[in-house]
């Protein structure tokens, strides 16, 4: 729809007339549209690849001269028909996508390679470093990629096998904090909000595919301006999940706005599937620690407010053996206008009746077949007995805090002769409840502790609004606490928090928990025209050394790792709160950093770039272990996992995999259905048999396109 509309303001600059009935008809058109969340979805994006090299048949756009700035209007798509290599620098023959007559050449140098995300694209990894401090451990994994791009490649990886996401996507500020189609959204653009939920959307759907459906959640942490549509879009992407919707605070000071209210909170949503669970904890998120606490447990079961003939059916006797104070039975109900006799009684036996200390009939606090259950429970007993007015009290336990027994509040300490639970409020430490909906924790300042702990880490390094570590390690401890094993990726990762919170959580219980944490190496705006101004482009390496992954994330996460800074000193300060240790201590964790790469299919499928593809076959068997780099022998098995390109070395091969105790995938590269079926025939029955590059081409070309419409 909204190009339907630039292009009627195009022609009503020839022909008002027909401008104003197309017009017509679009509106018709729009007012017949489904109900729920409508929204312009706009031309699919595209992403430039610096630095990809420029091949034949590639799309690709003409970069302005080096020290001028890219021109907004210019958006015009070319493909290269021929490359000329054999004079200096290589030149490239293009022609128009939109317009086959049109024709340059153009130096392979100026050219930058476009991908439209309808286009299929054949990922690869190169690793960049890493940082091993955690024996055998499997890896945490950092992907320089746009994410569009790499959620498909983890489909391939990790389709349904996700156990959290967590994203914090950008908030549509209208600040220059997003692109669509390698422009910054402006505040003023007219379809912003239409265009970040196209921008959602396509990656959403993606996401979906990564969960595993049995038990998995999603988070998503947004602010005020998209909170509603995302609402909105998130529960049209996931009808089946049970979502709820987190209102935290971020900064008691608040964001002064002027004119309006101080902004102190985000919201997040969270959506589980399947049977996902939300772990009880000892900090309910909200209350204030050590107040609202009270010892009081059992209360006196008369109401003395009302009166017999409000409740005639809660008027009736209970039977006490006088030796022991145990309530012996419960009597029935006087009924109405009859008057109070006793029940026949043993010598040792007495009945307490609900009387009021001005004589009149009152009630019990519940009616007898009620009062029996609480009582067979252990909580209902006699009380103290009032020498003024001769009467024995009778105590119990509500129901509220019947509950509380359950939810780890209180707890059972004993048993009294008389039957009864003796009871006490556990220590506030110590409670396990289910958090609420609104969370006020100064451990989530985002300044305290999402800025100036960054700082700490990355002295004289910036990274606009970081979340606080232990705001992100609470969400993710309410879903993750008991699997030990779960994978946790974040595609809008940025400075590296959700992994750096992930091995927190790995040191406080000894977990093996594991994050894949995607992020771009965008250069912020203000950098990119002061990089422009001394010539340079996106590709270049002095270009590249300023972007968020190689700036920021890559350097976090070494840091948080191995507790000093990118300069060798040791990182001052404590982690606080639920783990306090230095931050110079460190974590016996690992981690690997990659840019995903863009493969030729041809040179894949016929087994020319096995380097750039083992990085996602280790990856899909569980990032643990030594990597398969190289197939020279024709065969390589390691802990988690086995590759035979060579299918004449078959039985080496299956008495290797045979002996890995722990390996549960095997990649079998051939184009030939017997041979492979006579591999897996031998494989044992644990081990998965995966197809090469068959299962890999038809990944990405399957995933081609999802997410448009």
């Amino acid at each position: 729809m909204s190009r339907l509309n630039d292009l009627i303001r195009q022609v009503g600059r020839t022909n008002e007339t027909l401008a104003a009935d197309l017009q017509r008809e679009v509106a018709a058109l729009a007012d017949r549209r489904s109900f729920g969340l409508n929204f312009e979805r706009h031309v699919p994006e595209a992403v430039e690849l610096p630095g990809r090299p420029v091949r034949r048949g590639d799309k690709v756009r003409i970069l302005p001269p080096r020290g001028e700035l890219p021109k907004q209007a210019d958006e015009k798509l070319w493909q290269v028909t021929r490359i000329d290599r054999t004079g200096g620098a290589p030149v490239a023959e293009l022609v128009g996508l939109a317009d086959e007559t049109e024709n340059e050449i153009v130096l392979v140098q100026d050219l930058v390679v476009v991908a439209e995300f309808r286009d299929p694209i054949y990922p690869g990894l190169v690793s960049t470093g890493k940082v091993e401090r955690g024996g055998d451990k499997p890896f945490h994994t950092v992907i320089n990629a746009e994410n569009y791009h790499a959620l498909q490649a983890l489909l391939f990886t990790h389709r349904g096998k996700v156990d959290c996401i967590y994203i914090d996507p950008p908030y549509n500020s209208g600040a220059k904090d997003w692109k669509y189609n390698n422009d910054y959204v402006e505040r003023d653009d007219m379809y912003r909000h239409s265009k970040w939920l196209a921008f959602m959307e396509r990656r959403l759907l993606l996401a979906k595919e990564l969960l595993n459906p049995d038990a998995s959640v999603l988070i998503v942490a947004i602010d005020e301006k998209e909170v509603r549509r995302l609402g909105l879009l998130l529960e049209q992407i996931l009808p089946e999940s049970s979502m709820q919707m987190v209102t935290s605070v971020i900064s008691q000071n608040g964001t002064s706005r002027d004119g309006e209210f101080s902004r102190v909170e985000e919201y997040l949503y969270m959506l589980r599937q399947g049977r996902q669970a939300i772990s009880r904890t000892n900090d309910n998120m909200l209350a204030v620690e050590g107040k609202g606490v009270v010892s009081r447990v059992w209360f006196n079961f008369m109401r003395t407010s009302t009166l017999r003939e409000d409740l005639e059916g809660q008027f009736y006797p209970i039977v006490v053996d006088r030796k022991t104070n145990r309530i012996v039975r419960l009597g029935q109900s006087a009924g109405k206008g009859n008057p109070q006799v006793d029940p026949p009684m043993g010598p040792d036996e007495f009945a307490v009746w609900p009387i009021r200390d001005d004589d009149r009939a009152s009630t019990w606090g519940a009616v007898p077949p009620t009062a029996q259950t609480i009582l067979d429970g252990g909580f209902l007993r006699v009380g103290g007995f009032d020498h003024k007015t001769q009467r024995w009290s009778i105590h119990y336990v509500r129901d509220g805090d019947r509950k509380r027994i359950a939810e780890g509040v209180i707890e059972v300490v004993g048993t009294r002769e008389d039957g009864s639970k003796e009871l006490a409020y556990v220590d506030i430490s110590k409670r396990k409840s289910f958090p609420k909906t609104v969370w006020n924790r100064t451990s989530h300042d985002a300044t305290a502790h999402g800025t100036r702990l960054l700082k700490s880490l990355l002295p004289g390094r910036a990274f606009p609004y970081p979340k606080a570590l232990y705001a992100v390690e609470d969400s993710l401890r309410f879903f993750v606490a008991g699997n030990s094993d779960a994978v946790v990726v974040d595609f809008f990762s940025g400075s590296g928090t959700t992994a750096h919170a992930l091995m927190r959580l790995n040191k406080l219980d000894g977990g093996r928990r594991r994050s894949i944490s995607i992020t771009n190496n965008e250069v912020s705006a203000d950098e990119q025209t002061m990089l422009r101004a001394k010539g340079l482009r996106p590709g270049d390496p002095e270009w590249e050394k300023h972007g968020i992954c190689d700036f920021v994330t890559k350097p976090r996460l070494e840091a948080a790792i191995t507790g000093r800074t990118p300069d060798g000193a040791p990182i001052k300060g404590e982690y606080k709160f639920t783990d306090e240790f230095p931050i110079a201590h460190g974590f016996e964790e690992n981690v690997e950093f990659f840019s995903l790469t863009y493969e030729a299919p041809l040179r894949v499928a016929s087994h020319r770039d096995f380097e750039r593809i083992a990085p996602l076959l280790w990856l899909r068997a569980g990032s643990r272990g030594r990597r398969i780099d190289d197939l020279t022998k024709g065969w390589d098995v390691a802990e988690a996992y086995g590759v035979i390109g060579d299918l004449d070395e078959v039985e080496p091969f299956l008495k290797a995999v045979a002996e890995q105790e722990e390996l549960d995938i095997a990649f079998i590269v051939t184009d030939e259905d017997r041979l492979f079926e006579s591999v897996v025939r031998e494989l044992p029955d644990h081990v998965e048999p995966v197809r090469l590059y068959e299962a890999y081409l038809r990944n990405f070309e399957i995933e081609s396109g999802r997410g448009l419409r």
